[in-house]
């Protein structure tokens, strides 16, 4: 049985055991469901019982349900009237397609709004970033999966606050779309190799020259593509 507690300091697996706990009883279920979720342990479109996840952590249904309900905010979980929760199903080719067809319309372009505004304290903010995703805590390849994901996507997200357009910010957000990417396929290659292109993004952000960012974050966007096609083989 996987036990959640709020004094427990200990790591976990994704597929069960021990997590790394927070303050929050809350958080620390929620961070255990997503990493099931990112490591597909709780498969695309399986359904969720709550009475289950209660046995699986040792926790009450409050917990279970209100870190569900945040994974449902975040496009990762649904929920169906009379029904229950059901894992959100994995994207089609085509939804995958129109996503990155996307990024590549936005990201680029305020990638290079972004290193053209550039400040110290903006780049401490994004090497702060990276330099988290960057780390390999834990034996646990799956649970650093999961938290690259959610780190590769604040990463993101800081970007696109710092180009100054909010309207961008918040059409990728709601998007969800990092989330629905790195589920897709569990991979080493995946989180491996989006780091050097991480490191030639920020390169560009350090020297503040907006040509290259913009390159930089294109050919990032298009290997993130070609990297995650073979999913749909």
């Amino acid at each position: 049985m996987q036990t959640v507690s709020l004094t427990d300091t200990t790591e976990t697996t994704a597929g069960g055991g021990r997590i790394q706990r927070s303050n929050s009883l809350v958080e620390d279920v929620y961070e255990a469901i997503f990493a099931q979720l990112m490591a597909l342990k709780i498969a695309p479109g399986s359904r969720i019982t709550v009475d289950s996840l209660v046995k699986e952590f040792n926790v009450s249904h409050t917990p279970i349900r209100e870190a569900l309900g945040r994974l449902e905010g975040e496009g990762l979980v649904l929920k169906t009237h009379l029904i229950g929760y059901r894992a959100a199903p994995q994207i089609t080719r085509r939804r995958f397609d129109e996503l990155y067809e996307m990024r590549l319309l936005l990201e680029p372009h305020a990638a290079a709004k972004a290193a053209a505004a550039m400040d110290e304290a903006k780049l401490n903010t994004l090497l702060e970033a990276a330099g988290v995703m960057s780390r390999r805590e834990g034996k646990d390849d799956r649970l650093r999966y999961s938290n690259f994901a959610r780190q590769d996507a604040i990463f993101h997200d800081k970007i696109m606050e710092f180009s100054e357009n909010e309207l961008i910010r918040e059409t990728l957000s709601h998007q969800h779309t990092h989330f629905h990417i790195f589920r897709l396929m569990y991979h080493s290659r995946v989180t491996e190799e989006a780091l050097d292109e991480h490191e030639a993004i920020l390169a560009a952000f350090g020297r503040a020259d907006a040509d290259a960012a913009q390159e930089a974050m294109r050919v990032h966007i298009e290997h993130s593509r070609d990297r995650l096609l073979p999913a749909f083989d």
